[in-house]
């Protein structure tokens, strides 16, 4: 397979970080270019302050109906990290691996089914723009669209050995702000509630919440508070993060946040919590694994599996029940910085490899004019 790697240099060029709006919509008129001309019909779905959500719709036809997800965003600011280079072995810049990579890896499988099949069936591709900033607006689209599909492939990084990922962890984050009394700390301290105190408090109780035998984390990842060594801090501030691998551990530690909250107050200071669940737990299901399944028969080969403790798009996907399975991008790594990178060879095994899934499954059986053994 000789892929041409100039039209992903253009895309990876294309700055789409999750707050810059017109980037984002840039780039997402770069993908319409592409992928219309299949034969797709799109569904935009215009947002004010972020890029537009993109759904692009195939034919009907009578084998099973597939979901591809991916997203539109990255994390680097325009004009810090936008170059694109290439050697023998891999290709370098923003996205290369999370994930325009991954989404270029499905436009040259359905380029192929096109070309296999003259008509694509059965295939739609829900591309959004807000991944990256933890999806808060698209999570209920995706939730919506999900659920109507027998199957979503979702094309974040593939694994060092092409493992496919099969669970994550769920996440919820949360901003805190604790309000007590100020006061002079040299005349007036028995006048003060310190906010501080009370955080600090918060801080080592939220900790103890962390059991990693189960995989479960609370991280107070920032803390602010007061104004001088000399006054009691009236206000404080904690951004904590909980993440865990099941729906057990997910109320455990939701609960025991919200409790250590509520507990604090009677040292007389007043809390206000913003935030909670952000994504579920993706757990393997047996609707999932009937999948992998079906997926190692038709690539005549078991394709490696992995959980991971980072949360993407296929945890929102799996929580509607439909069978989901994420990585089936490229192998790539330093993504998130600016040594992001991914490997040639990975773009060609994940594109054979999706081409045969997607004829068998997408496709009456008598379409499917030849048998795909080992990939």
């Amino acid at each position: 397979m000789n892929l041409d790697y100039a039209e992903l240099a253009e895309l990876i060029r294309c700055n789409s970080h999750s707050k810059n709006k017109t980037g984002v919509d840039r780039h997402g008129e770069q993908m319409i270019a592409l992928i219309e001309p299949m034969g797709f019909s799109l569904t935009r779905y215009q947002r004010e302050h972020i890029g537009d959500h993109l759904f692009f719709r195939s034919a009907r036809g009578s084998g099973k109906r597939i979901l591809l997800l991916g997203h539109l965003d990255t994390v680097f600011p325009d004009g810090t990290f936008t170059e694109f280079q290439e050697d023998d072995t891999y290709v370098y810049g923003p996205g290369v691996c999370d994930m325009k990579g991954g989404n270029w890896v499905a436009l040259n499988v359905l380029r192929n089914l096109k070309s296999q099949f003259g008509q694509l069936e059965n295939v739609d591709w829900l591309l959004v723009s807000d991944e990256e900033i933890g999806s808060d607006d698209s999570q209920s689209l995706t939730q919506k669209i999900a659920k109507h599909y027998d199957a979503c492939f979702v094309f974040e990084a593939a694994g060092k050995d092409h493992e496919l990922v099969v669970a994550r962890k769920g996440i919820a984050t949360y901003h805190i702000t604790v309000t007590g009394k100020p006061a002079h700390a040299g005349n007036h301290y028995r006048d003060g509630i310190d906010a501080n105190f009370a955080m600090a408090n918060m801080l080592i109780e939220m900790t103890s919440l962390t059991d990693l035998k189960k995989g479960s984390t609370v991280n107070v990842g920032k803390v602010q508070g007061g104004i001088g060594a000399n006054t009691i801090s009236g206000k404080a501030t904690l951004q904590v993060e909980a993440r865990f691998t099941n729906q057990a551990e997910q109320l455990r530690l939701l609960e025991g946040i919200e409790n250590i909250c509520m507990a604090i107050e009677i040292t007389g200071v007043t809390v206000d919590i913003q935030g909670g669940l952000q994504r579920t737990v993706m757990a393997p299901t047996e609707a999932q694994q009937t999948l992998l399944r079906s997926i190692n028969e038709i690539l005549g080969q078991s394709l490696p599996v992995e959980h991971r403790g980072g949360v993407s798009d296929a945890n929102t996907a799996a929580s509607t029940g439909t069978a989901t399975l994420d990585g089936f991008g490229p192998y790539g790594d330093g993504d998130h910085t600016m040594n992001e990178r991914a490997l040639k060879s990975s773009f060609e095994l994940r594109i054979q490899q999706m081409t045969a899934i997607l004829s068998h499954l997408c496709y009456r059986p008598q379409q499917v004019k030849h048998t795909v053994g080992h990939v």
